[in-house]
């Protein structure tokens, strides 16, 4: 679905949101989720959502047929946030590397909604949703 037509119906203007950067982020989300299985698609691959028993959860899993896979936290963005999604896909990674017979996550990003995108030294990506390679 698309996330304008769900605003829409609630009548949510760009003002409410920025008001509310809770209900934005979880806005956010939604549309960022979207795009991603569109992108995914293009390559055969799938998006999945993760969450488990102890409540660690990750919010856009990207599954390729070929086995690989990448894990995405989604942040409006903020040095605090992406401090958050980095830290919450490392904890993912380590316990699938200590627990499972999974292979590790073949990336693993935060997905903004805005900035520049680069690699932090522990290997988390940090992108915005419209990144445009030049």
């Amino acid at each position: 679905m698309d996330t304008s037509i769900a605003c829409r119906s609630l009548n949510v203007t760009p003002e409410d949101l920025l008001r509310d950067l809770n209900s934005f982020g979880l806005f956010f989300e939604d549309m960022a989720v979207r795009d991603l299985r569109v992108y995914a698609s293009a390559l055969g691959g799938e998006v999945r959502h993760y969450r488990d028993n102890a409540g660690l959860e990750c919010d856009a899993v990207v599954h390729l047929e070929d086995g690989r896979w990448g894990a995405i936290e989604i942040k409006l963005g903020g040095d605090e946030l992406i401090e958050e999604g980095a830290r919450s896909l490392k904890t993912l990674k380590k316990k699938i590397e200590e627990k499972s017979d999974e292979k590790s996550p073949s990336f693993m990003m935060v997905l903004t909604a805005v900035g520049g995108a680069y690699q932090r030294e522990d290997g988390v990506y940090v992108a915005p949703i419209n990144f445009v390679r030049t």
